[in-house]
């Protein structure tokens, strides 16, 4: 757990430093304060599942300057580091009951609006039934996707990108390996999907909170076939893994 927990300060160190001079409202303005806060709009929302006060952002900033400037630290740190994970695991735990609760109500609305609830928890609806034939967990889908939070933000589009996308079904989220194996070549389909199924409760930072419910809406293209393994190549192993949806 350290060595999870203790790099990422490093992170944060980085988004304080691009913060320290814009917390008391200055905007970057030279072409090295822009860089710096950058780093801090690229990193500073994996913040948010600390649900940090201001006065708690203060005191990290006031650490870090501390530490950069070779001054006296006032805390030891190395005495901290059991508080530090503690707190670490206790916030984003609790951000993910709060998150969590809510992607059930919107996935309980979903079913009552006509969608099907599967064992496993998740839940679907045919927007168009396809008439070809169906995927096995084994192979290699081509599809359309848009997927989005349910508060209807969108984290991934290969709509919006404009380009479709082939992928292993066996190496993607468990959502998608179902959800996909429901549908038929030609479908249309909307899922919505508990973070059990997706991320969990860590999430896939900056967009993805821990606990976050996902919805999809899936057009299945077609059924590829596999490539051939290379000689000696592990079974499974014969294609790249494609990025999680």
């Amino acid at each position: 757990m350290k060595n999870k927990v203790l790099p990422s300060l490093v992170v944060i160190g980085l988004i304080v430093l691009s913060a320290v001079s814009c917390s008391k409202g200055k905007d970057p303005k030279t072409e090295e304060e822009k860089t710096f806060y950058s780093i801090g709009t690229m990193f500073g929302s994996r913040l948010t599942q600390l649900a940090m006060s201001d006065s708690e952002i203060d005191s990290l900033a006031a650490g870090l300057k501390d530490a950069a400037k070779g001054e006296k630290q006032k805390v030891d740190p190395m005495a901290y580091q059991q508080k530090i994970q503690d707190m670490f695991k206790a916030r984003m735990e609790k951000q993910s009951v709060d998150v969590k609760k809510k992607g059930a109500e919107f996935l309980n609305k979903f079913v009552k609006d006509g969608a099907t609830k599967t064992a496993s928890g998740m839940a679907y609806k045919h927007l168009k039934v396809g008439t070809g034939v169906t995927p096995k967990e084994t192979d290699i889908v081509k599809v359309h996707y848009h997927g989005t939070l349910t508060d209807g933000t969108v984290f991934d589009s290969s709509r919006e990108r404009g380009k479709e996308v082939s992928f292993p079904l066996n190496r993607v989220i468990k959502g998608w390996t179902e959800g996909v194996q429901l549908m038929k070549v030609g479908g249309l389909t909307k899922f919505v999907i508990p973070s059990e199924l997706a991320y969990g409760d860590a999430g896939a930072p900056p967009k993805i909170r821990g606990g976050e419910t996902l919805v999809f809406e899936v057009e299945l293209l077609g059924i590829e076939a596999a490539p051939a393994a290379a000689p000696g190549a592990a079974p499974g192993h014969a294609a790249p893994a494609p990025k999680k949806k």
